[in-house]
């Protein structure tokens, strides 16, 4: 796999995740209470909260939270079967 197509293929990941998620939550909010409406609007969030380390002249700050839909999940599997499909 070229480096070229390593970063096609990190960047349709991120931004397909990121597309999916507004999507979902889109969705989510234009259906009544119901099964539907958790299916998309339901998310899972996976990391860590921030945490600072307070120097006297100096503060750091390091977190990182994923959350992740189900729609997130479809478009990065749809992203995934695109690559393999055409790439591999």
């Amino acid at each position: 796999m070229k480096a070229r197509e390593v970063t096609f293929l990190v960047t349709a990941l991120i931004l397909g995740a990121v597309l999916g998620g507004l999507l979902g939550e889109l969705i989510g909010g234009f259906l009544p209470d119901g099964a539907a409406r958790t299916l998309f609007t339901k998310a899972i969030e996976i990391g860590f909260s921030p945490v600072t380390l307070s120097l006297y002249t100096i503060t750091f700050t390091i977190g990182l939270m994923v959350k992740i839909n189900f729609m997130s999940a479809l478009v990065v599997l749809l992203v995934i079967f695109y690559f393999k499909f055409w790439y591999l």
